[in-house]
């Protein structure tokens, strides 16, 4: 999809009702569905993070970008993620944390990324996480710089891809809570992203899709 095609829908999906555990499950191993619509964990006390879900124009469509985090210990590493991460006692709100973040991660200045509005929170039980991703554009194709202590590399999505079906698959893996079970995921320049950002990028996927 041409991405000033793309903008005419913007306003539509700003306004459209979020879905939430509806999308979320979709993209869930079925060891986690149970656990989407309760909220148990706030009784955790749980860490709180942000990620920016941008979209921006490459070669006139619309692309999504997404990273894959570099290898260290951690439950999150060499995973693929959406640029974003905890919030610092100095952020002024969830926002500000994954303008920032995604500064610090990939490059793109906050000024130039317009926040067109949150998505839903998605609590991660391994890490105790709870995030909370936003949805922002970019007018302009993106020369991105990637933090090299934090990102191997960026992945660019294009939104058609993105609404095909055809992106989806299962795979078998062995997660933080369960061994060899089937996973849903997103098949994106042979990688896969599964977990809670294959969750996040159904709420997105799905909320542009009821617009179009």
């Amino acid at each position: 999809m041409e991405f000033q095609d793309f903008l005419k829908y913007v306003p539509k999906i700003e306004k459209e009702k979020l879905l939430s555990v509806e999308a979320h499950t979709k993209m869930a191993p079925l060891e986690r569905i149970s656990s989407l619509s309760n909220t148990d964990y706030l009784e955790k006390n749980p860490k709180k993070a942000a990620v920016m879900m941008l979209l921006y124009p490459k070669d006139n469509l619309v692309h999504l970008a997404l990273i894959v985090r570099n290898s260290y210990p951690g439950i999150h590493a060499s995973q693929i993620a959406f640029p974003g991460g905890k919030v610092e006692p100095s952020d002024p709100d969830l926002q500000f944390t994954a303008l920032r973040e995604t500064h610090e991660e990939i490059g793109v200045r906050p000024d130039v990324v317009e926040v067109v509005k949150p998505f839903s929170e998605l609590y991660i039980p391994p890490s105790n996480f709870l995030v909370s991703p936003f949805l922002g554009l970019v007018h302009q194709e993106i020369k991105f710089i990637p933090s090299p202590h934090e990102v191997k590399r960026v992945l660019e999505l294009p939104l058609e891809q993105l609404l095909d079906d055809k992106i989806i698959t299962q795979v078998k893996m062995s997660t933080s809570y369960a061994h060899n079970i089937t996973v849903p995921v997103f098949n994106v320049d042979k990688y896969v992203v599964w977990g809670a950002t294959a969750m996040m990028m159904s709420e997105l996927k799905e909320t542009i899709r009821k617009v179009l």
